[in-house]
């Protein structure tokens, strides 16, 4: 079995694109991947087309050797685009693999350690107008772990170029935090994703101002380019961190999981190096008894690769659902899996069990899309 063709397809589905690799075979069989990075379609594009160049004409079963290809060929080694776009390449290969042999990634990946794939829930996806309410709501709908985004007083629209001020937003996500615990009581699992936005100072005082919410983990309180850094907040607080979804590669984990500053590495399969990656940095973390918790904001490729990597996973803990997978076009994404409640149930279908429709993609044209630009009150920038 030969490569014969690798293709991409940056797709205008809600408000940015999905960007999809097809890889083809002289075996009637393609395989499926997405890339990360959204907001960089373009460059994505064109690593993909350089992949091409060398890979029509290789057996797509090689995956390991392909994968060190991919990520070492230039020299100047991995990066985040050329990482992401080897992800999708590489999921596409494990899809490939599973149809040729009839059977479902996961069994490729060492087979099952559980039957279904528990998520947590964003908080925006409950009904309501407080953060009480649509926390009360989801519980109501059987979700058990929800995570929340810390806002702004007044009007605050997050996909819009605003004013972010760290102060300010702690002092309100703490204070809509305790009302959403109380409305939802001890048992659920409350969680806060602050996207790499405060210092060590403010990470450290926010984690002291809702010190009595009872978190289950904290997720990217701080920029992540120097675990140095998260040293210094592991020394001052005690709070679980989830940590990783922009790690390109699986070098980037190892001091983050051998010095104890991770405590949920949170990779993406579409962003880190695919299946072949992910396997390798899980097997990291259960070696420091870490568990894995896949950054999953993508589209319906995306959630299956991340479903099968945690039926083969045993040191996983819960998968993002990305809510916005639900409004997908059936069109373009004629075959997709579907979530029972709060989990998905083991998949049975050769590869990954989803579909891509080519000939409708034409229906979605790409659309450059910018993450929205923050700065505080005295114009100076800060992370969204």
């Amino acid at each position: 079995m030969k490569i014969t063709d690798v293709k991409h397809f940056a797709v205008k589905v809600g408000f940015r694109c999905r960007f999809v690799v097809k890889v083809e075979t002289d075996a009637g069989i393609h395989g499926l991947g997405e890339a990360g990075t959204a907001g960089r379609e373009r460059a994505l594009a064109g690593a993909i087309d350089h992949f091409r160049e060398f890979l029509i004409g290789q057996d797509p079963r090689r995956i390991e050797d392909i994968n060190q290809v991919l990520y070492r060929s230039q020299y100047f080694e991995g990066g985040t685009i050329i990482t992401a776009a080897a992800s999708a390449i590489d999921i596409a290969l494990w899809d490939i693999l599973g149809q040729h042999l009839g059977t479902p990634v996961w069994q490729l990946l060492g087979g099952a350690t559980r039957q279904e794939v528990t998520c947590f829930a964003d908080l925006i996806s409950g009904e309501g107008e407080t953060w009480a309410e649509r926390g009360a709501d989801l519980v109501e709908k059987g979700w058990g772990t929800i995570r929340c985004a810390p806002g702004m007083p007044d009007d605050f629209e997050r996909l819009a170029d605003t004013i972010y001020e760290p102060w300010e937003s702690m002092q309100w996500t703490a204070e809509r935090l305790r009302e959403l615990r109380a409305a939802v009581g001890p048992g659920i699992r409350l969680a806060v994703d602050f996207h790499h936005r405060l210092s060590v100072a403010e990470a450290a005082e926010f984690c002291r101002m809702i010190d009595d919410v009872g978190l289950m983990f904290l997720e990217e309180p701080i920029r992540s380019e120097s675990p140095d850094a998260y040293a210094a907040l592991r020394a001052m607080t005690a709070m679980p961190f989830a940590i990783g979804e922009e790690f390109s590669g699986i070098y980037v984990f190892a001091p983050f999981i051998e010095r104890g500053l991770c405590n949920y590495a949170r990779l993406d399969v579409c962003n880190v190096g695919g299946f072949t990656a992910s396997r390798k940095v899980a097997a990291m973390a259960e070696a420091h008894y870490i568990d894995v918790m896949p950054h999953n904001p993508l589209g319906p490729v995306s959630t299956a690769a991340a479903v099968h990597f945690a039926i083969a996973t045993p040191n996983f803990a819960l998968l993002e659902y990305n809510w916005d997978v639900r409004h997908q076009p059936e069109d373009l994404f004629p075959r997709v899996m579907h979530i029972e409640g709060d989990r998905f149930p083991i998949p049975t279908e050769p590869g990954l069990g989803v579909d891509f429709d080519e000939a409708a993609a034409a229906d979605y044209p790409f659309e450059y899309w910018e993450p929205p630009h923050w700065r505080r009150r005295d114009g100076s920038y800060t992370n969204w």
